[in-house]
């Protein structure tokens, strides 16, 4: 058990569990992360407009060895296009010096906007003309998913929402489940642990697997069957966090994680937030 591992959507596609993530990273810092990422066997690399970095993802893509068929690139549809869909990815696929990408993700519902059932529709069609082969979402609630199979009749094949030890989302994660929704965790290691790491459940799994703190939160994510994304721009780092697949945490020790849930959202609160700028 020492290679990457993968997860099928319900559309049929694969992708990696676990890829590199570059939110925070500047063009100059994504292009050389994801050149190490690459370089040292990862295959999913997870961008987004609003992170102002897809020019240098795109030429970090654009200069690999790695086939393109290989690669799994996911961006994501920002608030203020969601009238916008087609536009807004053709303006993505150019900086990523793609054709296609392998993952469209409407970034947030913003109820309050009214757009994400229409964006959704218009993200189906993108689908179809082969500008994005799979299609789902980030920090979407069940009663949003619902409503966007409801009115459309497809449904996300993967919800990206904020999972880590301290805001585990099991009770989500096991609805997305029942409904074949594949989830997928942001901020997975509690924004550099945030006290998860100095826990005494992770230091001693950590001395037991002679893992780092930051592996055994990764493996926790691996072991119930979510895809993610830990984010780094630091080469050793980025290393480090691929070195998981070596070892498996048992039933018991990733229930002994979960009992580190405090329901303690680091990020923004789905049905709230509204950022449109």
């Amino acid at each position: 058990m020492d290679k990457q591992t993968y997860i099928t959507l319900a559309d049929g596609n694969r992708m990696p569990q676990l890829g590199l993530g570059v939110w925070q990273a500047t063009n100059d810092q994504a292009e050389n992360a994801v050149h190490t990422a690459l370089d040292n066997g990862y295959r999913s690399i997870d961008t987004a407009a609003i992170y102002q970095n897809e020019e240098g993802v795109g030429k970090a893509l654009s200069t690999t060895s790695v086939p393109r068929e290989s690669l799994f690139i996911t961006t994501k549809l920002w608030n203020t296009d969601q009238q916008h869909a087609r536009k807004a990815l053709t303006d993505s696929l150019k900086k990523l010096q793609l054709d296609y990408v392998d993952l469209y993700l409407m970034h947030w519902p913003v109820p309050e906007q009214g757009h994400y059932v229409d964006a959704w529709q218009q993200m189906i069609e993108l689908q179809k003309s082969g500008l994005a082969k799979s299609i789902g979402v980030c920090n979407f609630q069940p009663a949003h998913l619902l409503r966007l199979e409801a009115e459309t009749g497809v449904k996300p094949v993967i919800n990206q929402v904020e999972i880590h030890p301290l805001h585990a989302q099991l009770e989500l994660a096991c609805w997305q489940k029942c409904h074949d929704i594949v989830t997928e965790s942001w901020s997975p290691l509690a924004q550099g642990g945030n006290g998860v790491f100095d826990s005494e459940i992770i230091q001693a799994l950590s001395k037991k697997y002679a893992k780092t703190p930051a592996q055994i939160v990764i493996r926790w994510h691996i072991d119930r069957g979510l895809v993610v994304i830990p984010k780094s721009v630091t080469e050793s780092r980025i290393i480090e966090n691929l070195a998981v697949f070596d070892f498996k945490l048992d039933k018991s020790e990733v229930l002994a994680i979960n009992l580190l849930d405090q329901g303690k959202r680091l990020g923004p609160n789905p049905y709230t937030f509204s950022r449109a700028d």
